[in-house]
């Protein structure tokens, strides 16, 4: 302890405002089977839009998992997504060789230094979505253009032919952009007439004009006129490439190159060719960098800003690419490639091993933190192994649906009822679960149908809603929190007598009420014995008090166990519980943190023990309103007690 030896004020601080920290109880979390996106690895949603963007539009094989996703985001912003991997399931590569590669991390320890040997490229994430693709590199200026080489002898083309015959010279592609000069032998190209070589036979050319994509010539051709032959893609970069300032500083050359990535087929955008991404006066030296210091190296270019490929080799004919710039002469390669990606595959439907292992990713609290797990579509063994999950992180429930055969395309309501409440009752107990009665149809505006899906991303949803509107201690059933949002009709919509039945067997019903919409009717828990933690409330405000007192124990843990420590540590959670006190979450609380529960001995081995005592608040489940009709001059008070 600090003291003086002459007189004057000493002053000293402690630190007694510490205060619980905020948590979250209300990110969701999905795991399955998506279009595309990377494999085992969890990323960060907040919109429709970024899970199409990463992970792909909806298709027959994925959509329950896609709208199940999609549907939580109706009503928050915060969900975790897992792309399972399925057998099978492959990217696409330039030689279509069959290669997985899971995510970014997977390739940087495994094909970042170009060990693939499976071509030059291959697609970002494994799937068929890959086969689409197509990645043409420009890597010299003569790539890029040629002129003069090639002249047309034919004298008798008119306005309107499709086709020109040109002599032996620069070796023509399908694809290329050429132009005419206006007199023979010379370079005066007219750069508003060019065309685009769509066939070759011999030295015979089929052309279209290169703006309309249809047409033939525009002016007839004078006979001897060069040509000039240009990269297909040469309007999407603003210069031919040559050597960049980086290189030519350090006495090499020849370093720059091009790359367009292509929609070949127009699986992706819809518009067959269309260039998706450009990247333009890249690197071939290694260490090469931008004035702004940015790595320029090609490579690691693509591998940092691409959204549909890796690199995965240098072309076999630039052999010094990948060399340092210092007094390098980066080997030319004078023409164009065109590297059509293919072999990517699907791959077989996800197993429930396989999404086991997916959602297994967000098991851990300490690293992961997600609050609502969505079930998606699956089987008893798929619901079974997430409530394992769920208790195992001990602050997560569960969202799961029945099985889709259970009530889609099931005529009769009695049956449905029957079905649903026997894929249930063979459920595990457990308060970490919540289960609904189906599935609701809505519209996939992908694809232009309608389609049923399962009710747990809304069930989920309408939790991660009531944590923004109110608190999670609140019930999101009902009509003030309980709106399913989307909905055209439900799969199965049970009457009263049908409800009777599947509430007390644990599952919440969904039913669409004239004038209401379709609402989520009921807040149990899978729990099968009476308890309060049979209620949705109950559960959420313990995970809630749970993650926050216990985030704000770890700042006690290596002090001493003694009465300041303890008197400390009930002076954070006391006010603490009397907040949720006041925002109705609980109706009572105690906080024991003394020497009646550390005595000696538990101090002696190094614990630390407090106990809470909680009388959570109930939410109303059953209503009674009884009228009584009375005679005309009775008193109220005579018949009312």
């Amino acid at each position: 302890m600090a003291f003086q030896v002459s007189p004057g004020v000493l002053v000293q601080e402690r630190d007694l405002t510490r205060i619980i920290p905020a948590v979250s109880t209300s990110i969701g979390a999905i795991a399955g089977e998506f279009r595309k996106g990377p494999l085992e690895e969890i990323v960060a949603i907040s919109s429709e839009a970024e899970l199409v963007d990463t992970f792909g539009e909806p298709d027959s094989n994925n959509f329950e998992a896609f709208f199940s996703a999609a549907n939580f985001l109706q009503y928050s912003n915060a969900l975790r997504v897992v792309r399972a991997t399925t057998t099978n399931l492959v990217n696409a590569t330039t030689t279509g060789c069959g290669l997985q590669i899971k995510n970014t991390t997977h390739y940087q320890d495994n094909y970042a230094d170009g060990s693939g040997v499976v071509g030059n490229f291959a697609a970002r994430t494994a799937g068929a979505w890959g086969n689409n693709l197509l990645v043409s590199t420009c890597p010299t200026a003569t790539a890029y253009e040629e002129e003069g080489a090639t002249t047309v002898n034919d004298d008798s083309t008119s306005v309107g032919d499709t086709t020109v015959i040109v002599a032996d010279g620069t070796a023509l592609n399908v694809g290329d952009i050429i132009s005419f000069s206006t007199t023979a032998a010379t370079n005066d190209y007219d750069d508003g007439k060019q065309y685009r070589i769509t066939g070759i036979s011999t030295h015979t050319l089929t052309i279209v004009q290169k703006e309309s994509g249809s047409g033939g010539l525009e002016t007839t051709l004078t006979d001897g006129a060069n040509v000039r032959r240009r990269w297909r893609y040469y309007d999407s970069v603003d210069r031919a490439p040559g050597t960049s300032a980086y290189v030519s500083d350090r006495s090499g050359s020849g370093d720059e190159l091009h790359v367009v990535v292509v929609d070949e087929d127009g699986g992706i955008t819809g518009v067959p060719g269309d260039v998706i991404e450009t990247f333009s006066s890249l690197s071939k030296a290694a260490d090469a960098k931008t004035p702004q210091g940015d790595t320029n190296y090609y490579p690691d270019v693509i591998y940092t800003k691409s959204n549909f490929i890796y690199w995965m080799d240098h072309n076999t004919s630039g052999t010094n690419w990948g060399n340092n710039a210092a007094g390098t002469t980066f080997t030319a390669v004078d023409t164009p490639t065109l590297e059509s990606l293919s072999g990517g595959s699907d791959g077989s439907s996800v197993t429930n091993a396989q999404k086991l292992s997916a959602y297994e990713r967000f098991e851990d609290p300490d690293t992961v933190d997600v609050g609502l797990i969505i079930a998606g579509s699956g089987d008893g063994t798929h619901v079974d192994n997430l409530i394992t999950v769920a208790e195992k992180r001990k602050d997560a429930i569960v969202f799961a649906s029945p099985e889709r055969a259970d009530v889609v395309n099931v005529s009769n309501s009695h049956t449905q009822t029957k079905n649903v409440k026997d894929f249930f009752d063979s459920r595990r107990s457990s308060s970490y679960c919540v289960f609904d009665s189906g599935y609701k149809q809505m519209y996939d505006r992908y694809s232009d149908v309608y389609r049923f899906v399962p009710l747990n991303g809304d069930i989920a949803g309408l939790c991660a809603r009531a944590d923004a509107v109110a608190d999670s201690w609140f019930s999101p059933a009902g009509f003030n929190r309980g709106i399913i949002r989307g909905a055209v009709k439900l799969a199965y919509n049970p009457t009263k007598a049908q409800r009777d039945i599947l509430y007390p067997a644990r599952i919440n019903p969904v039913v669409t009420l004239p004038g209401t919409g379709t609402v989520l009717f009921g807040d149990k828990t899978a729990l099968t014995s009476p308890s309060a933690f049979d209620r949705i409330n109950v559960r959420r405000l313990f995970i809630t008090l749970e993650k926050a007192i216990s985030t704000a124990a770890k700042f006690q843990l290596f002090e001493f166990n003694d009465e300041f420590t303890r008197a400390n540590f009930r002076n954070i959670i006391e006010p603490f519980l009397r907040d949720v006190q006041g925002r109705r979450g609980i109706t009572d609380f105690l906080v024991v943190c003394d020497d009646t529960n550390n005595p000696g001995s538990v101090i002696d081995r190094n614990e630390f023990v407090a106990e809470i005592f909680i009388k959570p608040a109930r939410s109303i489940n059953f209503i009674t309103l009884k009228f009584v009709a009375t005679r005309t001059g009775v008193a109220f008070e005579e018949v009312a007690g």
